[in-house]
Parts: C-alpha cells; sequence; structure tokens
C-alpha cells in the first residue's frame, strides 16, 4: 500500500474515533455507591445552586405540587416559585423560604404572608440542600446500579453517568411531605460528581396511583443573599 494512502486512512480512522468518542458518550468505573456518596457531598459542600423540579403526572383532584424552580442556598434559604394545585385551580406562587420560615404572595393577595407549605402538600423548600432534603435521598439509596449513560444538565450538553436504586418514603417524604412506600429513582451525575438530575417514581399522595417527580440540578456553587420579605 502506497505511504501516502496509508497515512490517509490511519488519518481518517483517528477522525473517526474521536468523533464516536465525542458523540457516543463515556463510561465510568466508579463504584454505584461511591458515585451517590460523592453527589451527596457535593451537594452538602455547595453555596447554593438552581433547582427544578416538576412532575407531568399529577392525578386529579390531587392537592400538591406541579412544580417548584428557583435558588436554593446553603443559609439554608430558597427564592423562587411553587406551581401547585388546588381545588380553586393552578398556581404559580412566588415563595421566599428563610429563617425556618416560609412565605408566599398567594393570590389575590397583596405581598408576602407566612405560610405553612404542608398546607399545599409541599415541604419547606430551603430544606431541600440540607441533609434533610436531597442529600438524605442519596444517602437512602439501596440496591445501586448502574446503567447506560444519558445526555442532561443545561440543553443536554453533559453525558451524564446514569444510576439507579431504590429509596424508602422516609427519605422522600423530605421532597414531597405525602410520600409512601419504596420509590425506584434514577439519578444522572456530571465528570465533576455533582447529581445533575434525578427523577423519583412511586407513591407520593395516599390513594393516588405512582407518578414520576423530576429534579434538575444546576449552577452549583451560586452565591445569593435570600432574607425574609
Amino acid at each position: 500500500m502506497p505511504l501516502r494512502r496509508l497515512t490517509t486512512l490511519l488519518a481518517a480512522a483517528l477522525l473517526t474515533a474521536g468523533l464516536l468518542a465525542g458523540c457516543g458518550g463515556k463510561s465510568s468505573d466508579v463504584d454505584p455507591a461511591t458515585a451517590l456518596e460523592t453527589a451527596q457531598q457535593k451537594l452538602e459542600d455547595t453555596s447554593g445552586l438552581t433547582l427544578s423540579l416538576t412532575t407531568d403526572d399529577l392525578p386529579d383532584g390531587v392537592q400538591g405540587v406541579q412544580s417548584a424552580a428557583g435558588t436554593l442556598t446553603d443559609a439554608p434559604a430558597f427564592d423562587g416559585t411553587l406551581g401547585v394545585t388546588l381545588p380553586a385551580g393552578s398556581f404559580s406562587v412566588p415563595v421566599k423560604a428563610v429563617d425556618g420560615k416560609v412565605y408566599a404572595q398567594i393570590p389575590l393577595t397583596p405581598g408576602y404572608s407566612p405560610v405553612d407549605p404542608a398546607d399545599y402538600g409541599a415541604p419547606d423548600p430551603a430544606q431541600l440542600l440540607t441533609d434533610q432534603g436531597i442529600p438524605a435521598i442519596l444517602a437512602a439509596t439501596t440496591d445501586a446500579k448502574q446503567v447506560d449513560d444519558v445526555r442532561g444538565g443545561i440543553d443536554n450538553k453533559e453525558v451524564l453517568s446514569s444510576y439507579t436504586g431504590s429509596v424508602p418514603a422516609s427519605a422522600v417524604s423530605h421532597l414531597i411531605p405525602g410520600a409512601s412506600g419504596d420509590f425506584s429513582a434514577t439519578y444522572g451525575i456530571s465528570d465533576d460528581g455533582e447529581l445533575r438530575q434525578a427523577s423519583l417514581t412511586g407513591v407520593f399522595y395516599a390513594g393516588k396511583p405512582a407518578l414520576t417527580y423530576t429534579l434538575l440540578l444546576t449552577d452549583y456553587g451560586t452565591s445569593k443573599d435570600i432574607t425574609a420579605p
């Protein structure tokens, strides 16, 4: 084979390998339990992050949380919105949580008012970054297994190592207080060990079918001074 043709073939093979590596994802050799422990520690160590919580499956007749979005800090504090479904309809409610108290801009009323989030089937959102929140869900996960990598993060630009496991209601109730039974969990973890996304499937509301909540976590290291209104 002429030297020029051999060189061309080798270059093409190297280029193809590089493209496949970029598109096909990665493979992690990290033990699943260790990966979850690292993700838990990253959550406990960060100064703050941006959180999004959603479900498309909220059953009819349920008074509960449809969505949540906002900034969580290690104060602990939260500044964002809760999407809640009530007998009167569905509302997107601005919420601040700080110093153990939760305030909401209740529809048709001026300014913020103190509220008990349990009345809406919701947790104190400021606690989601503490050891009584999302880190507790990771810590309580059993039978962790690695599965196929997934795309995730902002605009699905990251290839995430994916893990599945089982979580008891005692941990999931930090997220949705009405949780009961065991839950199946799937986690997407970045190259640097940060939990980027999680889905939890099970019975969140007594007497209602199982449903799935999905968490997206971005902007680790966020710093924000959140004060009571």
